[in-house]
């Protein structure tokens, strides 16, 4: 029998209304062990090339793990997956909060959607038994409405509700997918392909937890981690005050992107910091199943906006694209903002960016005040970046040109728009600078989801000020020395190579990066203990390292099938001109340095260095050869 995961995958054709499982066998659960491996699995073998993102054609899949739902901290994300709207390559993105481990208590590890529903509709799934229902009620619903009425459909309060807004309804590019108005699946718009399948919600109820091979290591570990968590000086601060911690953190060193990044020092960032929220805002402080971390914030305000609690409140990333991005130092209206795109179903990421690029636009004369829906777009002006969220949502006047992104906002605008446009592949930058960090520069340029900040560790974590137990913790990935925060030489695209598996992995498992190493409080050896426990395999940190490698090359293949290549793992060109003020005025990326990085992580990954496509050895130690003929039909026109 299976431990930790049922064996069973949900099929929804939405065009036919025909439901069905599978039951994979173990070799394919050992093999791909959940999440965003399962997801790509079905993506690449399920889809053709070159479909319209937002037609019927796209394959939707949420993904849990062999994992997902055990009783300890950190076992609570699941992906969700699709070819992105936005970049138009490989789309996926995690969410925690209730909503994974419930899927898998309802009896099933996947769904894999397909087709397109000829009205609204949502999917009922309790305990094995699934239901296709009318939401022709629900549609033009914010998610809390939506939830609310689902919820007393259902008669029953404990169901968890994973959903879109106005937004993906709307097919915003960016839209997102929330579960419990705050757990958002956010980045490269999955709800813009779940609106485009006209299908509202996924609501599921399970009883039936699955068996777990060793209890007793379970619950050893997880009281372990609850006795001691706060001896970890990264997992004790996100305790304390959330993930906002790092807005001071950041602009203290120079690092908090300010004004669409021309600069990474906001001179009001103590307005928007964790403190300040906590002083005006803090309600009380929630967490996701099973984790004692309790990093959420719930806020809470009457004035100058209203600030409705039951959609939490905003994580660093979001207070910064918000806020500091936008010169924004109104904490109220960033809570705001926040709260309209849990409602709407709005990436914050990629809104406050939006915004950030239409706004230097506006102060450039690019856009005018007629064109900016009667707003003095520029920075700073919190009304006009509160405003420009809903206007985004409704695709109503220059929101409809957000709506798309600012890589394709850029082109539609032209007249020189395209230096302000802040992007990999099309997805926004995530709020972390490149020129400070020079491995996170590498990891957004050839990230396979675009701009990215969690495909590894970030340099800081390992440099000559950083806490001696995260480099403790990394020495079993082989990584003994510290190394300074700005370079990108050899010696940092090896560090790269070695935690991009590692961080690929926690994105198969479904595992919160609050919870294990390097950094946070589970170590290696706690992870690989866990693992054999709840699934009975004799596993090692081998074995997973190579299930995260699997993840990178499926994702890779997925966007060389679609025609992107070496040209498209580049940055912006204002990341090679120097940051404007603050702590790290002058930094940059030196672009022949940046070629040669690219030039020996392709080499190191086993990846043509002309076209960065993967190499058949490579593809084969993976057990990915049935990739082999998307790869060679690549080579083959780059040839030609």
């Amino acid at each position: 029998m299976p431990y930790g995961y049922n064996g069973r995958i949900l099929r929804v054709n939405l065009s036919s209304g025909e439901i069905s499982e599978e039951r994979p066998d173990e070799l394919f659960y050992r093999t791909y062990m959940g999440g965003s491996c399962i997801a790509a699995y079905y993506l690449l073998r399920e889809m053709k090339p070159n479909i319209d993102p937002l037609g019927p054609d796209n394959i939707l899949v949420f993904a849990d793990s062999v994992v997902t739902g055990a009783p300890a901290p950190g076992f609570n994300r699941y992906t969700v997956g699709a070819k992105s709207p936005l970049t138009g390559g490989i789309g996926e993105s995690q969410a925690a909060g209730f909503w994974g481990p419930e899927l898998k208590f309802a009896g099933y590890d996947a769904i894999v959607i397909k087709g397109q529903s000829p009205k609204p509709v949502y999917l009922w799934i309790k305990d094995g038994k699934v239901e296709i229902r009318d939401a022709a009620h629900l549609w033009g619903r914010t998610t809390g409405e939506a939830q609310k009425l689902i919820r007393e459909e259902l008669n029953d309060v404990r169901v968890r509700i994973a959903l879109i807004g106005p937004a993906g309804e709307n097919l915003v590019r960016y839209a997102c997918i929330v579960n419990e108005l705050k757990h958002a699946n956010g980045r490269t718009g999955m709800g813009a392909v779940m609106g485009s399948k006209n299908l509202k919600a996924i609501a599921v109820r399970g009883t039936n937890k699955p068996e777990f091979y060793n209890k007793d290591t379970i619950t050893r570990l997880a009281k372990h981690f609850a006795a001691n968590f706060l001896e970890n000086p990264s997992v004790r601060g996100t305790h304390r005050l959330g993930t906002s911690e790092l807005v001071s953190l950041q602009n203290v060193t120079g690092q908090l992107p300010t004004r669409n990044f021309r600069s990474g020092y906001f001179e009001n960032a103590d307005d928007i910091s964790a403190e300040a929220i906590h002083e005006k805002l803090f309600v009380k402080a929630e967490g996701c199943y099973a984790c004692p971390v309790t990093c959420k914030r719930v806020l809470k305000a009457d004035h100058p906006y209203h600030v409705d609690p039951a959609y939490g409140g905003p994580e660093y990333e979001s207070i910064a694209a918000l806020g500091s991005a936008c010169g924004v130092s109104d904490v109220v209206a960033v809570a705001k903002a926040n709260e309209l795109c849990n409602a709407f179903g709005l990436d914050t990421v990629s809104a406050g960016m939006s915004i950030a690029f239409a706004m230097e636009c506006f102060e450039n004369g690019l856009i005018s005040r007629e064109e900016a829906n009667g707003l003095e777009l520029k920075f700073g002006n919190a009304n006009a970046m509160v405003r420009l969220v809903e206007a985004i949502a409704k695709r109503d006047g220059l929101g409809n040109l957000l709506a798309e992104g600012v890589k394709r906002s850029a082109e539609k605008l032209g007249k020189g728009s395209e230096r302000f446009a802040m992007h990999v592949k099309g997805a926004e930058f995530p709020m972390h600078e490149p020129r400070v960090k020079g491995m996170l520069g590498l990891s957004y340029a050839v990230s396979p989801l675009g701009a990215d900040h969690l495909t590894v560790e970030h340099d800081t974590d390992f440099d000559f000020n950083a806490p001696q137990v995260f480099l403790d913790q990394a020495t079993p990935l082989g990584l003994l020395r510290r190394l300074p925060t700005s370079t990108i030489d050899s010696d940092k695209v090896r560090m790269f190579c070695y935690l991009q598996p590692h961080f690929s992995f926690l994105d198969v498992l479904g595992l919160c990066i609050f919870t294990f190493g390097p950094v946070r409080f589970f170590t290696m050896t706690h992870l690989v203990e866990l693992v054999s426990a709840i699934t009975g395999w004799e596993t090692s940190l081998w074995e997973i390292m190579k299930a995260g490698e699997r993840r990178v090359h499926m994702l890779r293949v997925f966007n060389c099938r679609e025609g992107f290549n070496k040209k498209d793992d580049w940055l912006p060109e204002r990341m090679f001109s120097p940051i404007e003020d603050g702590p790290a005025a002058g930094n940059k990326l030196d672009q022949e340095e940046f070629k040669d990085a690219l030039k020996l992580y392709y080499e190191m990954m086993n990846w043509d260095v002309n076209t960065g496509i993967p190499s058949k050895a490579k593809l084969l130690e993976l057990d990915l050869g049935w990739l082999l003929p998307e790869v060679e039909s690549r080579q083959m026109e780059s040839v030609s």
